[in-house]
């Protein structure tokens, strides 16, 4: 589980082969023992529990590299190397 993302505590990762589960494209997110995942599309929650401020500065990141997100979902689903995505400043 590839971390693609750290900032202001939340560490963001995307599974390989992970569209089985969940045919929208997401992204885990981990913060201070709270996980959820979270759709790229519309960055609403999909699952799991995550304190709302934090989860706002997700679904801002979401929105500013969505491209980039869509790319290593892309990569990630046929199990290749995900690039880094740089973090929310």
């Amino acid at each position: 589980m590839p971390v693609i993302s750290m900032f202001h505590g939340i560490i963001v990762l995307m599974y390989f082969f992970d569209d089985e589960r969940r045919h929208v494209p997401h992204i885990h997110i981990r913060f201070q023992g709270a996980e959820a995942s979270v759709s790229l599309m519309e960055g609403e929650l999909l699952a799991g529990t995550f304190p709302k401020a934090k989860l706002r500065l997700v679904q801002a990141w979401v929105e500013l590299h969505r491209d980039e997100l869509l790319a290593d979902w892309e990569l990630a689903i046929s199990g290749e190397t995900l690039f880094r995505i740089d973090p929310l400043r």
